[in-house]
């Protein structure tokens, strides 16, 4: 059994065993084209390697937690994370593994390579599926290569992959993976051709920049563009961009460096470069009987193809469950870099400068048709900030993903969520809530007066220390009983706060937990790179620092410009309620759509009925299965939280079960023993914070709402994401 197999080979051993992508480069070397020295890892290598080490059923787990239709984005992410880290930490059988170092030394030496994913499945005439499984480039050494071989192993069971599982047919049961090895070349211009314009029937499109293709198809490098005739390649258009940078091979795989004054100014093909692609394009077409997405180089002037596969209309299409929008979320480090500087230095102190300057306006001195203005304004103003939420602020959160995927890969450790920790401790703006709750909290249990004043439902006058205070922190984060995200006014009474700290005064002040030596793990993290990636290293842990923080503090910043939109809408409402109103004036306010929203509460309550066969198995078992999302064992009395004025009925020690955690839900996690969400996985709040405090916490617990009831005696065991229930009724 041949674990590498030689070009020449591929086409006898067939597309079953060697997959598409190398099937493809098989056909186009024999016609005679120019490809880089490529070898295959067989798909009898990967079912090997699973027979072997016994991690199918692993795998099966993972992928078979809950019903796949009821996953949200972040529990797929979180299963294909643990699944990569399965692969990370499972070696390749000896024998194995000596035959494959020896031929790849033999192959390669110490020349870079690129590794690529090559499925039966996928680059073929009825589908092609490209992106959703991994490649990497400038990988050197046989150790490092093998390591990477696991990795594209791994793809298999990426989030896009397994977002497209019914597309892809991805079944443990059947599916496979061959893994193409390929020279890197070191090329001076590359691109792409597509055989045929998606827009445009009768014409082709080149897209070129200058060094590898990296940083165009990872979209942080604009393509020259060229339009042509599909018939006979006559240049039709050519889009000209600002080129300032393009990707070279480094330390890191693959890097950045500045065009030249000169070069800049020249596009990367000549007319006849551009005709050449075309041409070749067409042998391809021809030689596949269809037009081709067509990966391509140039090196010395000589033209090289990586890769072909047939343009299909099979494949992604689009739905209501914005998959392909997911995908869209992947942001490579220099993106997220970019992305980065946005947010922090522009975005977020706008956000800041419009809520500050919204809170300062006096509704009391506007006439009804100003008031009515102002609504309008702000309903305007808060429905942008939304939309800069989901295109840019959700984006970034792809930077705990990426240190995580790069720490995984370094450090291989037994526990695939070991990089949190270091993710950790970052000031946010959440925990500063809750800091500043604890101290109202601590003046209460250090007055008996004063805790007899507030259970009297009593405040004390505006000059005392405890009002001080409590104003600075409504005036800071609002008032908690008008939880903002939900659209929900303040309709619980004035004391809401005050009750919730009565409870937050009944126990000692809850500490931040003890987790793992950080600076020991920071240390191992980066040791575990060589000297001149250190930089690197260091780089990609505080872009995930402060992706993780922004994360969660995006949404109080949004929440604020929210509170500030609910504020003018209470203020309408209390005038169209005024009796001294005009009827024009009435007529005015009723005009304004925001005076007449439905409080959302109505949809939350018609929740999708339990089937017969989940009722017997919670009746049986009375347990639920989630994802582990917070290490630790606890047990207490379910507290649901369906509205906000559920929060404020918190007791020290209730287990927190919702459908997920709002950011300005969290104030009360320091009250909480346990936290369950039906929904996400390890980066929404509710875990976050959950991980601060260092509580058990469970995500993605299907149907826990109305599986659990109020005041039911859970446990949660967030080392196996399991919730068991006692009631009185067993």
């Amino acid at each position: 059994m041949k674990p590498v197999l030689k070009i020449e080979d591929f086409i006898n051993e067939g597309i079953d065993q060697v997959g598409g992508k190398a099937f493809c480069l098989a056909k186009i070397h024999e016609l005679g084209l120019t490809v880089p020295k490529t070898v295959c890892i067989p798909c009898r290598i990967y079912e090997n390697y699973l027979e072997h080490t016994k991690i199918k059923d692993t795998i099966l787990l993972e992928i078979n937690r809950k019903p796949f239709k009821h996953m949200r984005w972040e529990e797929i992410w979180d299963i294909s994370l643990r699944i990569r880290n399965l692969f990370l930490t499972t070696p390749i059988p000896l024998n194995i593994q000596k035959d494959l170092f020896s031929l790849i030394v033999e192959s390669f030496g110490n020349h870079p390579v690129a590794v690529r994913s090559s499925a039966p499945g996928e680059d073929n005439a009825a589908s092609s599926f490209a992106g959703l499984h991994d490649s990497f480039l400038n990988i050197i050494g046989a150790n490092n290569i093998i390591k990477h071989i696991k990795l594209v192993w791994a793809s298999l069971y990426s989030d896009a992959a397994l977002l497209y599982r019914k597309e892809l047919g991805l079944d443990i049961h059947t599916s496979q993976m061959a893994v193409v090895i390929q020279e890197l070349i070191p090329s001076d211009r590359s691109g792409i051709f597509f055989g045929l314009n998606p827009s445009n029937s009768n014409e082709s499109v080149i897209e070129s920049v200058y060094g590898l293709n990296q940083a165009l198809v990872d979209g942080d490098v604009e393509p020259d563009r060229w339009i042509l005739s599909q018939s006979s390649g006559k240049i039709l258009s050519h889009i000209e961009p600002v080129r300032k940078q393009y990707a070279v091979p480094n330390t890191e795989g693959v890097g950045f460096a500045d065009l030249s004054g000169k070069i800049n100014q020249v596009p990367p093909l000549d007319d006849q470069e551009v005709f050449q692609i075309w041409e070749t394009g067409r042998k391809t077409e021809a030689l596949f009987g269809r037009p081709q997405d067509m990966e391509w180089t140039f090196c010395n002037d000589q033209l090289i193809l990586l890769q072909s596969r047939p343009i299909t209309s099979v494949g992604f299409k689009k739905s209501d469950d914005k998959r392909t929008w997911y995908l869209t979320l992947h942001r490579s480090y220099e993106n997220l870099k970019k992305l980065y500087i946005k947010i922090e230095q522009h975005l977020i102190p706008q956000m800041i400068a419009e809520a500050k300057r919204l809170g300062q306006i006096d509704f009391q001195v506007m006439t009804t048709k100003q008031l009515c203005q102002e609504i309008e304004q702000r309903q305007t103003l808060y429905d942008h900030w939304v939309k800069v939420y989901w295109a840019d602020f959700i984006p970034f959160a792809h930077g705990i993903r990426l240190f995580g995927q790069i720490y995984n890969d370094a450090v291989t450790p037994d526990d695939p969520y070991e990089f949190m920790a270091l993710l950790e401790n970052t000031g946010l703006k959440s925990m500063d809530r809750n800091r500043l709750l604890e101290r109202l909290a601590q003046m209460i249990r250090s007055s008996m007066d004063l805790k007899n004043m507030l259970e009297d439902d009593m405040i004390p006058e505006t000059d005392h220390p405890f009002r001080r205070l409590l104003d600075k922190f409504v005036e800071e984060f609002g008032d908690l009983a008008c939880t903002t995200g939900s659209g929900n006014e303040c309709q619980y009474g004035d004391n809401g706060i005050i009750r919730l700290l009565i409870e937050f005064a009944k126990q000692p002040p809850k500490q931040k937990h003890m987790g793992p030596d950080i600076k020991l793990l920071k240390e191992n993290y980066m040791n575990s790179f060589p000297a001149q990636k250190e930089k690197f290293a260091a780089d990609v842990l505080h872009l995930g620092r402060e992706s993780y923080r922004l994360r969660d503090d995006d949404n109080i910043h949004l929440g604020r410009i929210e509170a500030r939109l609910i504020e003018s809408v209470s203020q309408g409402q209390s005038r169209l309620s005024d009796p001294l109103i005009s009827t024009d004036e009435q007529k005015m306010l009723a005009q304004i759509p925001a005076l007449s929203m439905v409080s959302d509460d109505v949809s939350r309550s018609l929740e999708p009925a339990l089937s017969d066969k989940t009722s017997k198995r919670w009746f049986k078992s009375r347990q639920i299965v989630g994802h582990p999302a917070g290490p630790g064992i606890a047990t207490g009395k379910a507290r649901l939280v369906k509205t906000p004025q559920d929060l404020l009925d918190f007791k020290q020690g209730d287990v927190l079960v919702c459908s997920g955690v709002d950011p300005n839900m969290t104030f009360v996690i320091p009250l909480t023993s346990a936290v369950v969400e039906e929904r996400g996985g390890m980066l929404i709040h509710g875990a976050i914070i959950a991980r601060e405090y260092g509580l058990p916490c469970i995500t993605g617990a299907s149907q826990a709402m109305q599986l659990i009831k109020n005041d039911d005696q859970i446990t949660v065991d967030g080392y196996l994401g399991i919730i068991t229930c006692k009631t009185d009724e067993l």
